[in-house]
C-alpha cells in the first residue's frame, strides 16, 4: 500500500491519530477507503504502543502506509502519557493544520488527540462512538464519554451506541450508524487467519483454551493474578492454556507463577494475523480485550470475558460472549469443552458488520469535509 498523500489544506487534509494496535485494525478499512476516494490523508502514530510486537508488526500485517508521524510517546501513568500526548500533537497540529481528525477507539491517544482539537478549533471524528460500559472505573469509559462529548461526527458499530449518545445529548445529525471497521479487517483476512500453521510454527497443541488478560482490574492488584494463576492452571489440568502476555501484565504475571504448569504455553504478544489464527484455533478464549469479545462473534468462537461488565453487548445477545467472574471461570471453561455453551451462536451477526464500515466512514468524511 502506498504512503498516504502529504496534509493539505485545513478543507482537505483529514489527519487519522493512531497509538495501540486495536486503533491499527480499526483504521486500516478507513485509510484504505478513503484512499480509493483520492483523499487527502495523513497518519499520526503517537507511540503509545511503540515496539515491533506491539505496533510496526501490524502496520505490515493490515498494509497500513507507513505513519506520515512518530511521536515516540511511550509509556508512562495516565496523567503522564496523556499530557505528553497532548503536547506533541498541539505541536503537530498547529504546524500542519489539518481539516478534521479522526481518532479511533478508546485508548489515552484518543482522548489527547479529541481535546487538542477541541482546543484548536478543528472538527473531530469518532470511530467507535457510543460504546459505554457505565464503569468509571476503567480509563476508557472516560476516555470514551469525553471523546463523544467532543465530537463533530460519532461513528457507531451498534444500534445500542445511538441510544447512549442520544441520552448525553449528543446531537442525532452528529451520529452515523456505519458498523464496525474491526470486522472489516478481520473479513478481508478471513483466508490469512492459518491456525494450523501457526499451531505447527510455535510447537502449540492442537486443542487449546486461548487468553488474553491485561486490563487494571484484572493485572494491578497481586492477589487478583493470583487468584487469575490459580484459575488458569485448573484450565490447564483440562486442556492446553496459551497465552500470548501483554507488557503490561506480564511482571505480574511472572511473580505469580503463570507459567510454571507444563500445560501452559505462554507468547510473545503476536501480530494481527497470528493472534487471530489463534483465536480462531481455539476452543475457548478467556480475555478482557473488548476487540476480542467482537472477533469472537463473527468467528463463532466461545468467548469467555473476564470482567463485570462489556461495552459491547451486542457481543452477547449476537454473539458468543459470556461475561465470567473469576469464581465461575473454571465451571464456565468445563461448560464449552463439553459442548455446552455455545449452542447459542446465532446464524445472524449485528447489524452492518458485513466489511463495509471503512466505505461508510470515507463516504461521510469526504461528503462532510467539502
Amino acid at each position: 500500500m502506498a504512503a498516504s498523500a502529504p496534509l493539505g489544506s485545513r478543507d482537505t487534509a483529514i489527519v487519522h491519530v493512531v497509538g495501540a494496535r486495536p486503533n491499527f485494525v480499526k483504521a486500516a478499512p478507513v485509510v484504505s477507503a478513503l484512499r480509493d476516494r483520492g483523499a487527502h490523508q495523513a497518519v499520526v502514530h503517537t507511540g503509545q504502543h511503540y515496539d515491533d510486537r506491539m505496533s510496526a508488526v501490524f502496520f505490515r500485517d493490515l498494509g497500513l502506509p507507513t505513519p506520515d508521524v512518530d511521536l515516540g510517546v511511550g509509556s508512562g501513568s495516565h496523567a503522564a502519557q496523556t499530557a505528553a500526548l497532548m503536547v506533541g500533537l498541539e505541536q503537530e497540529f498547529t504546524a500542519r493544520e489539518p481539516g478534521i481528525v479522526v481518532v479511533y477507539g478508546d485508548v489515552n491517544s484518543t482522548v489527547a488527540a479529541a481535546l487538542v482539537s477541541a482546543k484548536l478549533h478543528i472538527p473531530v471524528a469518532h470511530v467507535e462512538a457510543g460504546l459505554r460500559s457505565f464503569d468509571n472505573t476503567m480509563p476508557e469509559e472516560v476516555n470514551r464519554r469525553v471523546t463523544d462529548q467532543l465530537s463533530d461526527l460519532c461513528f457507531a458499530t451498534s444500534p445500542e451506541a445511538i441510544g447512549h449518545l442520544a441520552a448525553e445529548g449528543v446531537s442525532p445529525d452528529r451520529v452515523h450508524l456505519v458498523g464496525n471497521p474491526m470486522i472489516d479487517t478481520l473479513l478481508a483476512n478471513l483466508d490469512r487467519f492459518d491456525a494450523e500453521a501457526l499451531r505447527a510454527r510455535l510447537g502449540l497443541p492442537e486443542r487449546y483454551v486461548a487468553a488474553t488478560l491485561h486490563r487494571p482490574a484484572n493485572v494491578d492488584d497481586p492477589d487478583t493474578v493470583a487468584l487469575l494463576v490459580a484459575r488458569l492452571h485448573e484450565i490447564a489440568d483440562l486442556v492446553d492454556v496459551v497465552m500470548p502476555v501483554h507488557p503490561r501484565g506480564k511482571a505480574a504475571f511472572d511473580r505469580a507463577g503463570l507459567g510454571d504448569h507444563p500445560r501452559v504455553h505462554l507468547l510473545e504478544p503476536l501480530g494481527y494475523l497470528d493472534f487471530v489464527a489463534l483465536v480462531r484455533g481455539s476452543e475457548a478464549v478467556v480475555t478482557d480485550s473488548g476487540g476480542v469479545q467482537e472477533e469472537t462473534t463473527v468467528l463463532g468462537v466461545p468467548c469467555l470475558t473476564l470482567r463485570p461488565n462489556t461495552e459491547r453487548p451486542i457481543t452477547i445477545t449476537h454473539g458468543t460472549n459470556r461475561l465470567v467472574t473469576e469464581a465461575d471461570l473454571l465451571q464456565a471453561v468445563t461448560k464449552v469443552l463439553h459442548g455446552h455453551g455455545s449452542e447459542a451462536l446465532l446464524d445472524t451477526t449485528p447489524p452492518l458488520w458485513d466489511g463495509r464500515a471503512g466505505e461508510r466512514i470515507a463516504a461521510v468524511l469526504t461528503q462532510w469535509s467539502r
